[in-house]
């Protein structure tokens, strides 16, 4: 990790290699994301970065002219990575596996990984003034989620007249979960008593969008 490196006090052989002209940019992006792992967005300056890769912030601020480019460049990173949590916890599921179960699972998949990389988590979400809207790299995440809601309406889970904006009620619950956990709300839960939180969480989305003809109670 690059955070808190003191470069002077680092012997030739420990020095952060330097990059040349070529990846400067990537690798600079690279340590954003890493400052983020470690410390959250407020971590993240042109300035520590720089310093992770072993440049001046003079070469840095030839790719990010501010705080909040790069920034912006570490909420990319970050968003990319939960998008790939989600993926990887639908991937456990079988392939005939129903609609609503896929849904569970990529709100546990948001979860678990709010739960295992609490810096990159709040980074994805962090207010940044380069982003005046919704960004192109966040669409994979809420298109997954938009087309899982669709198909409970397919299948007769959900009821079409309940469908236009489902996707923000699903998200806030499940960020709202995620986030408690992040902010550290619910540390006087033990684990198992947190896991029961998460899985109630997850079932209120599943009954809360159960108004369709085939949406029984156990399913």
């Amino acid at each position: 990790m690059c955070a808190g490196v003191n470069i002077g006090q680092m012997t030739t052989s420990q020095r952060p290699r330097r990059y040349h002209h070529g990846d400067l940019r990537n690798a600079l992006v690279r340590a954003a994301a890493e400052l983020a792992e470690t410390g959250g967005p407020e971590a993240v300056t042109v300035r520590a970065a720089a310093r992770c890769v072993g440049v001046t912030p003079t070469a840095a601020y030839r790719h990010f002219t501010n705080h909040e480019q790069l920034l912006r460049a570490a909420q990319e990173q970050a968003q990319h990575s939960l998008f790939a949590a989600m993926q990887e916890a639908l991937a456990l599921l079988p392939p005939d596996a129903a609609p609503v179960d896929r849904l569970a699972a990529v709100g546990r998949g948001y979860i678990t990984f709010a739960q295992r990389e609490p810096g990159l988590f709040r980074t994805a979400f962090c207010p940044n003034e380069e982003n005046s809207g919704p960004q192109d790299w966040q669409a994979p995440a809420f298109q997954l989620l938009s087309s899982l809601l669709d198909e409970l309406v397919e299948v007769g889970y959900t009821d079409p007249a309940q469908r236009p904006d489902a996707e923000y009620a699903a998200w806030a619950a499940v960020h709202g979960m995620a986030g408690l956990i992040v902010d550290k709300a619910v540390r006087h839960l033990g684990a198992q008593e947190r896991e029961a939180a998460i899985d109630r969480t997850l079932e209120v989305v599943r009954l809360g969008l159960a108004t369709g003809p085939k949406a029984t109670p156990g399913n």
